[in-house]
């Protein structure tokens, strides 16, 4: 069989979530298949490092899809002659997005409806191009695979999908992500925080990642302790609104919060591994990778108690309420002050971790393509 694979977040050195998803399951399922070509389509010059195998087959199409006008011509106009041209039978979108003006079978990841419940978070043209034509691109997919029990309801309670049509299947970790020597935990806070103990945020640093109320408990925290923890962030400014820079610049302790931009997998890896504690305290995810990405580095983590987060941490870690600057600081005070409550978190961890690995990621998107695949073997007998 012929399969075409949206690939155009897989770009060099600037993976992040869906990108990270993508790679580690596309480099295993185009692997472990070599009985199918897989054709991945990218928006750009592509690495040779994203060529996994020799089934792999890449092509380039323009334009570079990074706007909403962009996609609309991507995925419409320029998709559907590449998927005619290549004769493929199924296409497989890691993203979501489809192509509404071709009939090939196709698979859609969707990861989360951030946009469905928080619209104000997003530009106003990504707003419109998200909530008009993701509930179209749910109903066009012939599967929809997603990464939590929570995304699959919210899927089916927003678009009012069929529970049958959509199969859960979790993320991982990469592999680097592991516990580290006492050497290195030393060299990265000598590098990122003078030598201090840090509560560690990672991600991009959208609204939704709660980065405003993580200052402001932040703050309070260390206002009423005598401790010398610092804030480490780590994460693209690309969405830092007024919000966020108004609690950022209130601050009695900003010097106190330390700022590492963007890093390569190795560094994020040994900052993960050597930080006090995650503080993953977003408002709304559908996953949530570096959740699992710190217990298996046995690093305590600070999560939130809504959408898909509790589903991801179990018992594993301290649950807070995201829109309470109290509750989240609290937390902070605990963990800062109890080295006994930081053994047990990454002790749970450990059990926890178990559940996620991308093998089992790469299995699971590969039953669900399996699903589409057998009706196709089907129509053609």
């Amino acid at each position: 069989m012929k399969i075409a694979v949206n690939t155009r977040l897989l770009i060099k050195n600037k993976l992040e979530g869906i990108g990270w998803v993508a790679y580690e399951s596309l480099k295993r399922i185009t692997k472990d298949h070599p009985e199918h070509d897989f054709y991945f389509i990218f928006d750009r010059k592509f690495d040779e490092s994203f060529i996994f195998s020799k089934n792999v087959h890449p092509i380039v199409i323009s334009p570079q899809a990074r706007h909403p006008v962009l996609y609309y011509i991507w995925f419409e106009y320029s998709l559907p002659r590449a998927l005619k041209e290549i004769g493929a039978d199924m296409f497989l979108s890691p993203d979501a997005y489809l192509s509404l003006t071709s009939d090939i079978p196709s698979l859609a990841v969707f990861h989360d409806l951030n946009f469905e419940h928080y619209p104000e978070d997003l530009p106003v043209t990504e707003r419109f191009y998200y909530r008009r034509y993701f509930p179209k691109y749910a109903r066009k997919a012939d599967r929809i695979v997603t990464v939590s029990e929570f995304s699959k309801r919210d899927i089916i309670n927003q678009y009012n999908i069929p529970e049958s049509k959509i199969d859960v299947v979790y993320n991982g970790a990469n592999e680097k992500f592991k516990p580290v020597s006492k050497k290195i935990k030393d060299d990265i806070k000598k590098k990122f925080t003078s030598g201090s103990e840090y509560f560690l945020f990672v991600g991009a640093l959208h609204p939704r990642k709660n980065l405003a109320r993580l200052f402001k408990a932040f703050d309070h925290f260390r206002k009423n302790s005598e401790s010398s923890v610092k804030l480490l962030v780590i994460g693209n400014k690309k969405w830092w609104t007024k919000d966020i820079k108004n609690a950022y610049e209130s601050m009695f302790f900003k010097e106190e919060v330390v700022f590492g931009g963007r890093l390569s997998a190795t560094e994020l890896h040994q900052v993960i591994a050597s930080a006090l504690a995650l503080t993953y305290i977003s408002y709304f995810e559908g996953f949530g990778i570096p959740i699992v990405e710190a217990f298996f580095c046995d690093t305590p983590v600070i999560t939130s108690n809504v959408t898909s987060m509790p589903e991801v941490a179990g018992d594993a870690a301290m649950l807070v309420d995201p829109f309470s600057v109290g509750s989240i600081s609290d937390a902070l005070t605990k963990i800062a002050l109890n080295e006994q409550l930081r053994k047990v978190l990454i002790e749970k961890g450990r059990e926890r971790r178990m559940l996620f690995n991308w093998d089992k990621t790469a299995e699971g998107l590969w039953n669900s393509m399996e699903k589409i695949l057998s009706e196709i073997k089907k129509t053609n007998i």
